[in-house]
Parts: C-alpha cells; structure tokens; sequence
C-alpha cells in the first residue's frame, strides 16, 4: 500500500492556546485517507473549541507512536502484530482496542454476466491483467475491462494490498473518480468488472460477485468470512487514556459517528458484545 503522510487539524476559531482539549491521532492510512477527516469534521462541528491533530501514513507508525507516547488514539486497519505486542509488554503497557467499524470492498459486474462466484487468486489475477478474458473463469468470450477507483480514494491502495497481493494494477485499467462513476461503467458494459466500497454496492443496477462463494454482506465483513475486508480499530495506552480520547472515541463509536462511518463508505460496528482474544466489539 502507497505510504502517505497527511495533517489535519480541525477546531473551531480559536488561538492555539484558547483551545479546551487537545488530541492527536496516528495510524493507517485506511482511517486517515477519508474516514478520519469527516469524523473529526462531525465531532468538532459540537466541540468547536477542541483541535485534534490527524497524521496518516500506516498502522504500525501509529502503533510505534503510541507506545512511544507520541499519540493519543492509534489508527489501525490490522490487529498488533507479535513485535509490537512484544514492545508493549516489555515496557509495561496495557493496550485497549476499540472496534469502531469494518471495511469492506466488493467486486462487481454486468448484471448479465454469467459468473457469480470468483476465487480470491482469480480476482487478483484479473486485476493485475494476468488473467484478461472470461472465458479463462467460466464466462463468454470477451475481453475483461477493469475498472478501479483513482489513487485519491484510501480504497484504491486497501484494494491492492486485500487482493492483490500489492502486485500493481493492470496497466489497461480504467480509472474513476467516484464509486458512482464505477458503477454505471460496469452497468453499461457486459465485459466490465470493477470494485466499490460495499456500501454503495446495493445502490447500484451492477451484480456484486461472492468471493471463495461468499457473499459481501455487512454481516459476512464483521464476522470476518468475507476476504476483502478488515477491522478498523483504535488502540489506547489503557493505563494513561485521556479524557479527550475516551469522549472522541464514544462519539465515533455512537450512532452519529456510525452513520458517518456508513457514509464514507464503510461498515458500521454491530450492537454486539463478546470477546475475540483482545477484541472488545
């Protein structure tokens, strides 16, 4: 995934030193592309005298500036890894993991397209151009046009790093601006294949395919079945949690920080409790 770095400050109109609270979050750049901006957007829009500072590049950055003390809130799309588990334990800290939504992309086609179903394998192939006709997957013989969303969208680098290994993309591949642009490509074009945030997926007059045979609800992607997707998290140091980042991170985890969540294109979290070894959804 392209490694990128971007600072948000959002606050009311206010000095730097008028400010009530401060609080500043690091991590991944599936948060931080699109989905970080509009939730310190939404939450600073009641709490104007409030400056929260976003830097995005990937999730270990924000993990290694947590424990470092450099950070409030980490952002990340994955799970600690044993390394960095390993970090915490060796200098006493206590992680806690706040699940705040999923993401999910879905992969779409021609409603009159006669495949349903596609292996992960035959998705990355057919998305990096080795695999370029529908015959080679059980469909009629035409040319396969690839249509993705453009590097500006955090799903573009998601995409290639969930199925395509990080292999680049086909070098014949459309590129859009928007999901909607996507989706009447591939409405109005029976040799077109392309992908979207699973959210716009039902809106759309396209056919999303099952992956390994299944199928991308919001269901199959929180209980993670479906393989394009993944948690999206916030890890706290559990012994040292600012106020500022507990009341952040309710609002986010509430029904108006979910309903942007689902409107930048992501799943919401799901009203259920139960434990996934340091997983508390």
């Amino acid at each position: 995934m392209k490694t990128t770095l971007i600072s948000i400050i959002a606050a009311g109109a206010l000095t730097a030193h008028a400010f009530a609270e401060t609080l500043s979050i690091k991590g991944s750049n599936t948060f931080g592309e699109e989905l970080g901006p509009r939730l310190i957007s939404a939450f600073t829009r009641t709490r104007p005298d409030w400056r929260i500072d976003l830097e995005a590049r990937h999730s270990g950055f924000g993990i290694l500036a947590l424990l470092d003390g450099e950070c409030d809130i980490a952002a990340s799309s994955r799970p600690i890894n044993e390394d960095e588990a390993r970090l915490a334990r060796s200098r006493g800290i206590k992680l806690r993991t706040h699940t705040i939504g999923y993401y999910g992309i879905a992969v779409i086609v021609h409603p009159d397209n006669p495949v349903k179903n596609l292996a992960d394998h035959q998705v990355r192939d057919i998305f990096t151009g080795a695999i370029d006709n529908w015959q080679a997957i059980g469909g009629r013989s035409s040319p396969i046009a690839v249509h993705i969303i453009g590097e500006s969208a955090g799903t573009h680098f998601g995409f290639q790093e969930l199925a395509l290994e990080r292999r680049p993309y086909s070098e014949t591949a459309i590129r859009h601006g928007t999901y909607s642009d996507i989706g009447k490509a591939v409405a109005t074009d029976p040799r077109a294949i392309g992908f979207i945030a699973l959210p716009f997926a039902a809106g759309l007059p396209v056919r999303a395919v099952s992956i390994n045979g299944i199928a991308p609800t919001p269901f199959a992607v929180s209980d993670n079945l479906y393989p394009f997707a993944r948690m999206l998290r916030f890890y706290t140091n559990a012994k040292t949690e600012s106020k500022a980042a507990s009341e952040f991170i309710r609002f986010v985890r509430s029904t108006a920080g979910q309903n942007v969540i689902e409107e930048a294109g992501f799943v919401r979290r799901f009203q259920r409790r139960f434990s996934l070894g340091m997983e508390t959804l």
